[in-house]
């Protein structure tokens, strides 16, 4: 097709006629991009699961295990840098003079990364004057493990990757009941954020347990950063 054809094939499909745009943009790589409605992080489900099937249950070894504590998942992390921080043993619940023959030892579990818009194929002047709407959207599992379990922070950032233009941050606490065992929906909509954003930083942490030769986690899973199409009435 011809430039002009691709150009209004954007303009059709995302509902781009009259905005900003650079003299010369290559409409053909920005619908080859389609930077719009879709997942613009990568490997989003590490775990290998989905929302629309419950969470597996725990998984306990057949043969207890041996050597040090357990702190990190297994999965394939590809796309995310990952941290893990173990967390000093809380005492404070037990009476003096109890004997304690194990404790259970919490570790947070992090993984974060960057999504550049403008190499996902939006543009300066679509970001500052129309600003369309960022849609966050994750899922945890309601592992009961601890009163926190799970915490989200995702922040608009400026060229520099450094100015904060807009933050969101979610730490829920959890009602633990016993017989839940289901996926928990975090979700945020950016708008009207202001001019400047060129990035977005996605960063959650999951809580998991270790407990002498046992290991439990808090799955995840369908983590989203999606930019909406401009037209939002069809």
């Amino acid at each position: 097709m011809s430039a002009a054809e691709w150009k209004k094939k954007c303009q059709d499909d995302w509902g781009l006629q009259g905005l900003p745009a650079p003299e010369g943009l290559d409409w053909k790589c920005v619908y080859e991009a389609k930077p719009f409605g879709r997942n613009l992080l990568k490997n989003p489900s590490p775990l290998g699961l989905s929302k629309d099937n419950a969470p597996p249950g725990p998984e306990l070894p057949e043969v207890p295990m041996h050597g040090p504590p357990i702190f990190q998942l297994e999965g394939d992390f590809s796309g995310w840098t990952t941290n893990t921080e173990v967390l000093d043993f809380d005492t404070s619940g037990i009476p003096e003079g109890v004997v304690v023959c194990a404790l259970p030892e919490f570790s947070w579990f992090s993984l974060e990364q960057t999504v550049d818009l403008k190499a996902e194929g939006l543009w300066e002047e679509l970001l500052d004057d129309c600003q369309p709407e960022i849609v966050i959207q994750d899922w945890y599992e309601e592992s009961q493990l601890h009163d926190s379990i799970y915490q989200l922070h995702v922040k608009l950032l400026g060229a520099d990757k450094s100015t904060v233009i807009a933050e969101h941050s979610v730490n829920p606490i959890e009602a633990r009941r016993a017989d839940s065992h289901t996926w928990k929906e975090v979700s945020h909509v950016f708008s009207g954020y202001g001019s400047g954003v060129r990035y977005i930083h996605f960063l959650h942490r999951l809580k998991n347990q270790s407990i002498k030769s046992y290991f439990f986690y808090t799955r995840f899973t369908g983590s989203s950063v999606t930019v909406k199409p401009i037209k939002t009435g069809s």
